[in-house]
């Protein structure tokens, strides 16, 4: 069994089966490009089908010098998400990383903003260009709605309810949600689509998607990061700031002020409690209030 041919099925299992988006399936299939080379680096002869623990575990430690634990370990989802596939498959009986322990990475917090930094960044923006509406509308969809980015660069035209008060955001694994949209930030994306998108030399596959470039094609994931670091640094925060700090920032925020863990899961779009819980350890000093306001022996 060869590697390459291998990883040509396990790639259209991950976009048919599991309907993974093009970045998630990328970065699997890094994984198993990462193995290959170091097989061959290494002189090392060995299939899918027969590759041993030992063999993965050389291969991780090779690594540990250039990759944190965190992405060890992420790595390591990835080969034992390969090793599922070929046992569901029938390629192999047993998942050889099954038995290596996962570097142990503690819990990352989100990175956050307040909401008047928010109001700084959106007061950085020049409004007297075509693209600042553009990029006013970008923000506040990013932090009134909590989007990915992905999911921000792919909203569509025809994905927003303005009269029903929701927009539909397509998430991972194709995943659809409907996420309410606040009256300010349908005026400022009715703005930007009404007087500025509707001049721009807009491209027949582009003709649905909501936030354009100049050229009139869809805006890439790269183009929002950089339109947020210009702001960041317009505004003289100085904070790592990504388009994904607004998601944390809406999430968190909604937990500061009362909202229920499972309605923030359906927001977030999260398959898991799990995922979302990691807001839980945000702000302890509210968990702290929540105790002394709920709890019989608090007071």
């Amino acid at each position: 069994m060869k590697w390459n041919l291998i990883l040509k099925d396990y790639i259209n299992y991950l976009k048919l089966e599991r309907g993974l988006s093009e970045n998630s399936i990328s970065s699997y299939k890094q994984d198993i490009d990462k193995l290959i080379g170091f097989l061959k680096v290494k002189s090392i002869t060995a299939s899918p089908s027969d590759i041993k623990q030992e063999t993965l575990q050389f291969f991780l430690y090779s690594l540990s010098e250039d990759l944190n634990a965190r992405s060890r370990a992420r790595l390591l989802s990835g080969l034992k998400s390969f090793f599922d596939f070929l046992i569901f498959e029938n390629y192999r009986e047993d998942n050889p990383t099954h038995l290596i322990e996962a570097p142990k990475i503690g819990r990352k917090l989100p990175d956050t903003i307040s909401t008047e930094e928010i109001d700084q960044l959106i007061a950085a923006i020049d409004l007297s260009k075509p693209e600042g509406e553009r990029n006013r509308a970008i923000i506040e969809t990013l932090y009134a709605c909590g989007l990915r980015v992905s999911e921000l660069t792919n909203l569509k035209i025809s994905d927003l309810f303005f009269e029903e008060g929701f927009i539909k955001v397509n998430g991972k694994g194709s995943r659809e949600r409907f996420v309410p949209i606040a009256d300010i930030t349908i005026k400022y994306i009715t703005i930007y689509k009404d007087q500025v998108r509707c001049h721009l030399p807009i491209k027949k596959e582009a003709s649905d998607t909501l936030f354009l470039n100049r050229r009139g094609n869809q805006l890439t994931r790269a183009m929002i990061f950089t339109i947020v670091k210009q702001l960041a640094k317009k505004a003289e925060i100085n904070k790592k700031i990504s388009p994904h700090t607004f998601r944390h920032s809406f999430a968190s925020h909604l937990l500061e002020n009362g909202a229920d863990l499972r309605s923030i899961q359906q927001l977030l779009g999260h398959e898991s409690i799990t995922t979302t819980e990691v807001y839980m350890h945000v702000d302890r000093s509210f968990l702290r209030e929540v105790l002394q306001k709920y709890h019989p022996k608090s007071n």
